[in-house]
């Protein structure tokens, strides 16, 4: 069986998760899609309250100012002398005047608070009613989206099958504007258009991985056991240089639609070194509610060359216990060992930006550094704007 370099794995992997339901682009558009019901449901509680709100206060308005205009008329004719004697008599404490000058002075006082509560309350409802269209149309886009995704999916998978079973005859352009609709670079979509128009290069050697990945299997202790035992398999290639690599070993996983491989290198410390990364990584990410497969090749290798346990678990934790969502990591594995992820997380925040703004904008964390993004902050809020209201991917 031919040895698949870690750039073929990795590319191929990102081409099967996308062939089955936990497909990346699926799973994103779920979650924003989730996110918006969600909204769409709370806003429309929120509505319903301030619409009740808004009527008792314009209620309580027009009794007290009906009632107090009788009240006013009925206090302005009594004359206290003309019951002195009964008042007196029984001692009761009736001044009709001091009456009057309460109410002159309070019932206005009274009614402008409402007006105020009401005013208030008007302003909240327009902003859930914009938040609430924005959810709605949120949904419709998402879900056009993800039917386009579908579709898409769909002629993937017959591009494969073709491929797979010698009988692919469409264009490398075809096969390239079809996969830049699932983010690829230029790059990646032309190497993958290459692979699928010659399977016998890689594909072939990969979709026979995954069938043995698909019997049972072993546990993920067993399976670093055996790659570090493994004896190496020797393949030359064109350029005349022989290549070393481990027979990868199928490990055996809850996700069926995306398979990782164990890759050797010529040194055998650095081998064990990386495959030892690759198992505290793996059991890391487990113990942390993350699924290891959700991820690349490249970003598994990412992980493990700058592996620390501590500053991952860190990061991980912080961005679920803020509500961002610990898939903000996906295709954005350097968030992860980012030592000043809290500090910037928290900087958004704190200027109003809500959790799902930066999980749909994770770009703003990577591309500055903590002082860069204090001073875009800085320089919004000399400009006299709100920082809360300016679009991330403006910042």
């Amino acid at each position: 069986m031919q040895a698949l370099s870690p750039e073929i794995s990795a590319l191929l992997d990102r081409l099967y998760n996308l062939r089955g339901e936990h497909s990346v682009i699926l799973v994103d558009i779920d979650k924003q899609r989730d996110y918006a019901m969600e909204v769409k449901l709370q806003t429309t509680e929120e509505k319903k309250e301030l619409q009740n709100r808004i009527q008792e206060l314009e209620q309580l308005y027009n009794e007290l100012n009906t009632q107090g205009d009788k009240l006013n008329n009925l206090l302005s004719n009594i004359n206290r002398e003309d019951y002195a004697v009964v008042l007196e008599q029984l001692d009761i404490d009736f001044n009709p005047q001091d009456l009057l000058e309460k109410l002159t002075h309070s019932l206005p006082e009274e009614l402008d608070t409402i007006t105020t509560d009401t005013k208030k309350a008007e302003k909240q409802l327009a902003k859930v009613q914009e938040d609430m269209d924005e959810a709605i149309k949120n949904i419709d886009e998402l879900s056009t989206k993800r039917d386009s995704a579908l579709v898409n999916q769909e002629k993937l998978n017959e591009y494969i099958d073709l491929a797979l079973s010698g009988r692919i005859s469409i264009t490398r352009d075809s096969i390239v504007s079809l996969l830049e609709q699932f983010n690829f670079t230029e790059e990646e979509a032309r190497e993958a258009a290459k692979i699928l128009m010659f399977p016998e290069d890689a594909l072939f050697a990969y979709d026979e991985k995954i069938k043995e990945k698909e019997q049972p299997g072993k546990s993920i202790s067993d399976v670093f056991t055996e790659a570090k035992n493994a004896d190496p398999i020797e393949e030359e290639n064109t350029d005349t240089f022989a290549i070393i690599e481990e027979e990868p070993v199928a490990i055996e996983a809850m996700d069926t639609d995306y398979v990782s491989e164990i890759n050797d290198v010529s040194d055998t410390d650095d081998a064990n070194d990386m495959s030892d990364h690759k198992e505290d990584l793996i059991n890391l990410l487990s113990n942390n509610g993350i699924n290891y497969l959700d991820f690349t090749g490249q970003d598994m290798d990412n992980l493990m060359d700058h592996f620390d346990a501590d500053i991952i678990e860190k990061n991980i934790k912080f961005i679920r216990n803020s509500k961002v969502g610990t898939e903000i990591f996906v295709n954005h594995t350097d968030l992860m060992l980012d030592e000043n992820l809290v500090e910037k997380v928290n900087m958004l925040l704190n200027v109003g930006k809500e959790p799902i703004d930066i999980y749909l904008n994770p770009n703003v964390l990577e591309k500055y550094t903590k002082e860069e993004l204090e001073d875009i902050i800085n320089n919004i809020k000399e400009n006299g704007m709100d920082p809360k209201n300016v679009p991330l991917m403006a910042y």
